[in-house]
């Protein structure tokens, strides 16, 4: 089933050199943008993280330190996947967790603020895991009946998570074909930073998803335990979540003028 968009939308996929959203950096982007009258081109770009590739995550993409070695880093390609980007909406595969976290933080470093909270963000491993709780190589035999060639290649699992998501929509008749709704369905929480330390409530207002405060109001944590603030900043929390606390501080600051 072909995706009704209102917005042009990028399937991506990072290769990185761990897990961890502040410390870790990619390592390679491959991405397929979907024009809203069903054109489609994609692009894969190695990337310089500027730091070792551990052996243990070589042996998963297969990306080495000698074959970044001559690569661009993430802020000499950053301006022009801005370009690309703008106007999109974006999907990809537990994306929403770790990946559209990690590209936050990279941009920021680049020294630009891009504005992804704009977008719609479609998790397609949440709406598998709701359907039918497996990998992206199970949902792809599953949903496509074909086996996954090259898994843990940015460009191979980028173009399976595209099929897998148009397989979705012809086998469930309760998913709606609508990015807005494809979005929300497959999110976990509305997170205000992109890891979900900090959340919406059903008041809109930002909550803590975390430690001592879990469930509290930010504002109101802030206000009445102003070290925490600090303890955040100096924290090993990503850059865009420092973001999001720094500006609830603000706004609290002038409430309060």
């Amino acid at each position: 089933m072909k995706l009704h968009l209102k917005n042009p939308i990028i399937f991506f996929d990072l290769e990185t050199t761990g897990i961890n959203i502040a410390n870790d950096r990619i390592v390679e982007i491959s991405y397929l943008k979907v024009d809203v009258n069903g054109n489609e081109t994609s692009r894969t770009i190695r990337v310089n993280p500027g730091i070792p590739i551990p052996e243990k995550v070589a042996q998963i993409h297969g990306i080495r330190d000698e074959d970044v070695k001559d690569a661009p880093k993430f802020e000499e390609i950053a301006k022009s996947l801005v370009q690309d980007f703008e106007g999109c909406d974006l999907a990809g595969y537990n994306s929403v967790r770790f990946d559209i976290p990690l590209l936050a933080e990279e941009f920021l470093r680049a020294g630009l603020d891009f504005d992804m909270k704009k977008r719609k963000f479609i998790d397609v491993q949440v709406i598998f895991m709701k359907m039918e709780p497996r990998t992206l190589e199970a949902a792809y035999k599953f949903y496509c009946n074909k086996e996954l060639q090259n898994a843990h290649s940015a460009a191979a699992d980028t173009l399976a998570t595209y099929e897998v998501l148009q397989s979705q929509l012809d086998t469930y008749s309760n998913l709606e074909n609508d990015i807005g709704k494809l979005a929300e369905f497959s999110s976990h929480n509305r997170n205000a930073d992109f890891v979900g330390r900090i959340i919406y409530d059903e008041n809109d207002v930002e909550i803590f998803n975390f430690g001592k405060y879990k469930g509290k109001p930010v504002a109101e944590v802030l206000a009445s335990d102003p070290g925490y603030y600090g303890w955040m900043m100096h924290g090993d929390f990503p850059m865009y979540t420092k973001k999001v606390l720094t500006s609830i501080k603000l706004r609290g600051l002038q409430e309060n003028k």
